[in-house]
């Protein structure tokens, strides 16, 4: 079994999604969201597809413009048996750090409803990774399990997040034939920090890059870990699996 635990399916983003899902057999996708706006959405897939779970929540992009409603929106979604989580969450300086206050406010309050409702948070963290540590460690005590979606730090950092109970969301990028910090990371952690992602409909693997990735291009990732780990690949999506059904207590 293979589990893409952080996706997109809006309608937005595929013509075919009927075909995208189909594709994955009984394998498990966990849908992620940015925006409350995709709730109904998602929870319609759970509601429909056995193997779709989901996580809610608010990017940092929407930080300046998110309502008391969305949030109240988010937590009653949390009570549906199959939102695993509360994501994607989390900081993001890129474009900017204009607003760099009200995207920890965000954060900070989407985390304590995770803790309030014992849910993994998934975090979105782009050249913030050092705000991201930070925060995170102020709930080393409360037992949050992370989630750190297409993790992107170095191998250094991530050795500093293992102890807040992390796993590190590992996609496509891996593949890429010029990236070498994550395929170090890769090579020197134990398999059971990690968990396969695709970020469909984005960051598609080699050898499709440039096309549309879709949830059933995990086992591209999957094979990559399997080569760098010298593991086969049965063991890889064992341990993998394992690790996220550990992280976002799904039972099958």
């Amino acid at each position: 079994m293979m589990i893409d635990t952080h996706c997109h399916l809006g309608k937005e983003d595929y013509e075919n999604r009927e075909e995208v899902i189909k594709n994955m057999g009984n394998n498990i996708m966990i849908v992620s969201t940015a925006s409350p706006n995709d709730i109904d959405d998602i929870i319609s897939l759970c509601n429909k597809y056995p193997n779709i779970y989901g996580t809610v929540g608010i990017h940092p992009e929407f930080a300046s413009t998110y309502t008391k409603e969305d949030l109240v929106k988010i937590e009653n979604s949390l009570k549906h048996p199959k939102i695993v989580g509360v994501g994607e969450i989390g900081l993001d300086y890129y474009y900017t750090k204009d607003n760099k206050d009200k995207q920890i406010n965000l954060f900070i309050k989407q985390i304590d409803l995770a803790n309030k409702y014992n849910k993994t948070i998934v975090i979105h963290s782009r050249e913030a990774i050092e705000d991201t540590y930070n925060i995170l460690k102020e709930y080393k005590n409360q037992n949050i399990k992370c989630d750190l979606h297409c993790y992107s730090g170095s191998l250094e950092m991530a050795k500093r997040f293992i102890p807040l109970n992390t796993c590190f969301g590992i996609g496509g990028v891996l593949t890429f034939k010029n990236e070498k910090k994550l395929k170090e990371i890769v090579k020197e952690l134990d398999l059971k920090h990690f968990v396969l992602e695709t970020d469909s409909p984005y960051l598609t693997p080699e050898p499709f890059r440039g096309h549309k990735n879709e949830p059933n291009n995990i086992k591209y990732v999957a094979e990559k870990i399997a080569e760098l780990k010298c593991i086969n690949l049965e063991k890889t999506l064992d341990i993998t699996t394992q690790n996220a059904l550990s992280l976002f207590d799904i039972n099958i």
